[in-house]
């Protein structure tokens, strides 16, 4: 199990390490030797360093380099040591490492590889001065680029920066940050890997959904089983200005390929014959409607959801009045569990939402952070300085499972957090959204309703996205593509 931790919990487990298990000196010492092994440095190596103890890491990883019988520089971005720092500093030099105070004249071009030692897990703000001239001249180079702990300048929480390094490898130390994952990273990180140095984590972690995570969930399926056994599905949503027939008919085969029973798909009588052609595999039920909207009526309703084990509601909805008395009986009286996504969301947004602290059903909202802030008032700025923290916080306060859309998806419940580091660029398209609801609603028809389940799906419809752009390119993939790469994605994962 990968945990991934806030920066304030890392720098508390750092220092309860230090008093109780191993010294400070020992951690850096570990923290350098672990960046060495991480990566076959070659060449003409230049290590750039700031005053904290992340320059301290990159101390000993220079000495130890320049003992391998590499061309091994230091530059200095600042004069100022840790005192840890300022031990391992002497230790190169009087090993013989060259060192050199870091200028605006300093040319990185003829080094092979860079290791980024100027900012550690503790940054945040804006870098400045002589250190974001390194950062600027450290992303001219040309070298190859190694970050030790979190790239310069990127924020250890949000994944966040004005300006930092962009690295071909980010080497965490002692676990992972939360910036690792979240709002920049996957664009100035090419490749991470983390190495344990023996501080164990005191305080509040998410966990990296990985395969390992899942087999729980994975069993293998009885041959003395039926359509029944795996669950019927309801996909209420569509109206006559997003009557998307492909689109509608994408999330039913979305639900079956994650290995539910029976998908049905609820829409407004008006736009019903023109779904139906789609439907292969699905069901469809037609619900009441006026002007090509569902309008609610509770026997129609009662009926479509019968049997069901799930419901999701909301994909194409509209804007429709009658959304929110549909929503209030569906809470109010239902037992299931139901996924609000999308319009579903923006109806929500306008209702009491202490509704859902009373509700019969087991709930899963999935917004992406401009619904996030419709529904709970936190602006999509001050929503991405720690994201975790506030989707923790509400999930917790509604009794929800809260998965939050973003390059990294986070699920949580308010106690048990996973971080899915699956999906791609191709994905910023119309229907990717659509797509994952789909894949939710099939897993939670015959899965528990938990976190671990949530993040199962959506770590299946990332991974079919990332195969999606694989074969189509992240600008021609569409979400059509990413519902077709379902079955490839799954078999990766349980063979």
């Amino acid at each position: 199990m990968q945990k991934i931790v806030s920066s304030r919990v890392m720098r508390e487990s750092d220092a309860y390490t230090c008093e109780n298990v191993t010294d400070s000196k020992t951690l850096m010492r570990l923290a350098g030797e672990g960046i060495v092994k991480s990566f076959p440095f070659y060449g003409k190596i230049a290590v750039v360093c700031g005053s904290g103890n992340n320059a301290g890491d990159g101390y000993v990883a220079a000495r130890l380099l320049f003992q391998k019988g590499l061309d091994v520089t230091v530059f200095l971005a600042s004069d100022k040591f840790s005192a840890d720092g300022k031990y391992y500093f002497d230790m190169c030099v009087c090993a013989g490492v060259k060192t050199e105070a870091f200028s605006p004249e300093t040319d990185f071009s003829s080094f092979d590889i860079i290791l980024d030692c100027l900012l550690g897990t503790g940054f945040k703000g804006k870098a400045r001065g002589n250190i974001a001239l390194a950062i600027d001249k450290i992303n001219e180079s040309g070298a190859h680029v190694i970050s030790a702990d979190i790239n310069s300048g990127l924020c250890a929480d949000s994944g966040e920066s004005e300006k930092c390094v962009i690295s071909d490898l980010t080497v965490s130390i002692g676990t992972y940050k939360y910036g690792h994952f979240l709002g920049m990273a996957k664009d100035v990180m090419r490749e991470k890997t983390n190495i344990d140095i023996g501080i164990g984590i005191r305080g509040k972690y998410a966990v990296l959904a990985e395969r390992d995570s899942f087999l729980p969930l994975l069993l293998p399926r009885r041959n003395a089983s039926n359509k029944g056994t795996y669950g019927y599905v309801g996909i209420m949503g569509g109206c006559v200005e997003y009557s998307g027939a492909v689109k509608l008919a994408n999330l039913g085969i979305s639900a079956l390929r994650a290995g539910c029973g029976v998908a049905k798909l609820i829409v407004p009588q008006g736009i019903a014959q023109s779904v139906a052609p789609f439907l292969l595999e699905s069901t469809l039920c037609p619900l009441p409607d006026e002007g090509g909207h569902i309008i609610f009526d509770k026997n129609a309703i009662d009926a479509a959801t019968a049997r069901l084990a799930c419901l999701s509601v909301g994909m194409g909805w509209g804007a429709s009045p009658e959304n929110e008395k549909i929503l209030s009986y569906i809470l109010s009286e239902k037992e299931f569990p139901l996924i609000i996504d999308a319009d579903g969301l923006n109806t929500l947004a306008k209702m009491d939402k202490e509704l859902l602290k009373s509700t019969k059903c087991r709930v899963l909202l999935t917004p992406h952070p401009k619904e996030f802030e419709r529904l709970f008032g936190i602006g999509v700025c001050e929503l991405q300085k720690d994201p975790v923290a506030y989707a923790e916080s509400f999930a917790r306060e509604y009794g929800v499972i809260l998965l939050l859309k973003g390059a990294s998806t986070v699920v949580t419940d308010g106690e048990r957090t996973y971080i899915v580091d699956r999906g791609c660029a191709g994905m910023a398209t119309a229907g990717s959204g659509d797509v994952l609801s789909g894949v939710l609603t099939g897993l939670l028809g015959y899965m528990p309703y938990s976190p671990l389940t949530v993040s199962l799906g959506a770590y299946v419809a990332g991974r079919a996205g990332e195969l999606a752009a694989e074969q189509n390119t992240d600008i021609a993939m569409t979400s059509g593509d990413n519902a077709s790469m379902l079955s490839r994605a799954w078999k990766e994962l349980i063979e």
